[in-house]
């Protein structure tokens, strides 16, 4: 079997954080991993027509391809206890090839070969033994569109038919899934043999010996196949791999011309060969000074052509998107790889450091991290964990892995340190993984990802589903092809570039309360900004609060008797304090202290508490003039009040409801069916209606 080319250079590190080189991890929701994994539970084959009913095929059936022909045939013979193989076909100058026949695996027999001239010649029997059943196509042209259709079949079998536990072991449904190939590399060149490397899937898989989709044989030729392909190709891509980055460090130089502010840097071993390569734009040095108080920084690509890993630094901007800081490709993931890589990446900030820094689980970066930002808080994004959950649980767990994963969750998000660590015990005890490595690691790192140990550390909503979706958009955008490293470059430029951001998401809410306070905030933020401050406010007066003995303020919802929050109110310098440290964590003001502002008559949220990055004057991409916008509300807010008013008169009596129901239906009719007014007509309207 035939190794096949990776759809893309860039894969995802498989390599377990946990530091055992045996352990890797699959990805939930990883889309080949799941694909392999189910296939390993079904048993069939990796088409998507192999699980929908198949019917036994008859003379004049027709098909759009000769390729849906064969599979269609395929999986009938799969499901019948026999496979099939492609026999002759036909061609002719006008039509090209006008006849397919497929048979059965069995059809004719063995022509005798010359023996080879060695002491022992292995005499094999050959399967075939005449059997006779067939399908033959013929392809037709019937107004200008090719089609195929059965001319000839036959289902007659000299021979017995296979069972399930049988057919399945037929060389043409054996196939090695991609993600099971790399599994099989890393572990033929970690020195497993053949034998042990079909156990060790066998357990990760959680199936009986022998159940895999493939044998021991197709094993042991991939690993040849691979060997030979790569003793063959080595020295060429060793090659290709030094004159692409130096055509990387030439596209480098390049920019510096183009782009004053650009910065790069790299490193070299001890034959002078380039290891590391480091950069940043000079917008995104720009955009760092406003938004680089939160960097996360993304290890989860490797180029597996190239040897390399992937890093990009993000932040989020005031509209929740995700900007790039910059991008460097290291040769290994060692502690010294990513001390060079922070050292340049301050290096290029100017020497500012973030607040904070978020990445995966990786000792080594944790080092790193540790030595040259020492007074930055640590961040371990919660969906790396969740991601790795069922890679280091599912098959020890068993059945009990969906109760683990539920009440693990919970954990995450519990608020109080002491409530995290005794739950964290129970939850340990219960599922009978004190001595796991995997929970031992993650008790370890506690202090950078649960909630109750990072409730006050400033995150600015790089948590949120919002931006890692924004992130993610990004890396698919510039991983998205299998391309040199010059091309990858040139894409991460177009796709850094903050004029190219898209304006999706740019629209402020419309105005839900007549409190000043909301329309401030409506003034001076951006709209992501605003639309969570504008959903704090509207929640703000579903609460109480209670002014304590000390000045300070209890706030609690009206229907819930637990989890209140106190608020700190300093009259003097105009400061205010919550429990729950929302404004620590995301730098936006949470409902209970905007309640009690709202009790201290406050009309504006205090300038100190609506920080500079979520201002509206500081935003990277140009936001148009909010007048369309303010009309639009004018608008929505005296249609309101006009529709608020004709309920009331409609509910009085069930003819006035009738007579307004049907007046509407007719209006609205009528509204749809007028032409379209531009711009103007509509502000002029809105205009009208709030002056009468």
């Amino acid at each position: 079997m035939a190794m096949k080319p990776s759809n893309n250079i860039w894969i995802r590190r498989q390599q377990c954080p946990c530091g055992d080189w045996k352990c890797y991890i699959k990805y939930e929701g990883d889309d080949q991993t799941s694909a392999a994994s189910q296939l390993v539970k079904s048993e069939a084959t990796p088409t998507s027509s192999s699980s929908e009913a198949v019917f036994t095929p008859y003379v004049g059936q027709i098909f759009k391809s000769d390729d849906d022909a064969f599979e269609y045939y395929s999986n009938f013979a799969r499901k019948n206890g026999f496979s099939i193989r492609k026999a002759r076909s036909t061609e002719s100058q006008n039509l090209g090839i006008y006849r397919r026949d497929f048979v059965c695996y069995r059809s004719g027999f063995n022509q005798p070969r010359k023996k080879a001239n060695v002491e022992h010649p292995r005499d094999r029997k050959s399967v075939r033994c005449g059997c006779d059943a067939k399908l033959y196509l013929t392809k037709e042209i019937v107004d200008g569109i090719t089609q195929w259709y059965v001319s000839q079949f036959s289902n007659v079998h000299n021979h017995e038919l296979l069972e399930d536990d049988q057919v399945r072991l037929l060389p043409a449904y054996r196939k090695i899934q991609e993600a099971d190939q790399e599994r099989i590399l890393l572990l033929s060149k970690a020195g497993f043999p053949v034998n042990r490397i079909v156990k060790v899937l066998e357990l990760e898989k959680g199936v009986q010996p022998g159940q895999l989709p493939f044998i021991e044989k197709d094993v042991r030729n991939f690993v040849r196949t691979c060997k030979k392909t790569v003793q063959e190709n080595d020295a060429l891509l060793t090659e290709k791999r030094e004159n692409d980055t130096l055509e990387l460090l030439e596209a480098c130089k390049s920019m510096t011309e183009r782009d004053a502010n650009f910065v790069y840097d790299y490193t070299t071993d001890k034959n002078h060969k380039v290891e590391n390569v480091a950069w940043s734009y000079g917008d995104s040095v720009h955009a760092f000074m406003v938004y680089g108080d939160v960097v996360t920084f993304d290890t989860t690509y490797c180029s597996i052509t190239y040897g390399l890993l992937l890093g990009v630094w993000f932040g989020i901007d005031n509209h929740g998107k995700a900007i790039f800081f910059g991008c460097v490709l290291l040769q290994d993931e060692s502690s010294e790889s990513f001390t060079w890589a922070l050292q340049s990446f301050i290096r290029f900030m100017g020497g500012k450091r973030p607040q904070t820094i978020i990445t995966d689980v990786d000792s080594g970066l944790r080092d790193a991290i540790a030595r040259e930002l020492p007074d930055t808080r640590h961040v371990i994004c919660l969906w790396h964990i969740l991601s790795k959950l069922s890679s280091w649980f599912s098959l020890p767990l068993g059945s009990q892995y969906e109760d683990f994963k539920t009440e693990f969750d919970m954990l995450c998000h519990l608020e109080g340190i002491e409530e995290f660590e005794h739950q964290w015990s129970l939850l340990v005890a219960r599922f009978g993984l004190a001595s796991d490595k995997h929970i031992a690691l993650l008790f370890s790192y506690r202090a950078s990802w649960p909630l109750s140990y990072i409730r006050g550390y400033f995150l600015a909503r790089t948590m949120t589903a919002e931006f890692s979706q924004s992130m993610d958009a990004f890396l698919k955008r510039i991983l998205s092809g299998q391309t040199c490293l010059q091309v990858f470059f040139e894409q991460v430029g177009l796709t850094a570039d903050f004029r190219s951001h898209s304006r999706e998401g740019m629209q402020y809410m419309h105005m839900k309360t007549c409190l000043p306070i909301e329309e401030h905030a409506r003034n001076v933020t951006t709209p992501y900004a605003f639309n969570v401050l504008q959903h704090e406010i509207v929640l703000c007066m579903q609460y109480a609060t209670t002014e304590m003995a000390d000045g300070s303020y209890l706030v609690r919802h009206y229907k819930k008797m637990d989890g209140e929050c106190l608020v700190f109110w300093i009259q003097e310098d105009e400061q205010i304090h919550c429990s729950c440290k929302e404004f620590e964590h995301s730098g936006m003001l949470c409902r209970h202290c905007l309640r009690v502002l709202l009790v201290k008559n406050y009309f504006q949220i205090p300038e100190k508490y609506i920080l500079p990055r979520w201002r509206l004057e500081n935003s990277l991409v140009p936001f148009e003039d909010q007048t369309a916008q303010s009309s639009s509300d004018e608008c929505a807010q005296a249609f309101h009040s006009l529709a608020s008013a004709l309920l009331t008169e409609s509910l009085i009596s069930k003819e006035r409801y009738g007579y307004v129901h049907r007046e509407l239906s007719r209006v609205l009719d009528h509204v749809r069916n007028m032409p379209n007014y531009d711009e103007f007509a509509l502000n002029m309207t809105a205009n009208n209606v709030n002056e009468s």
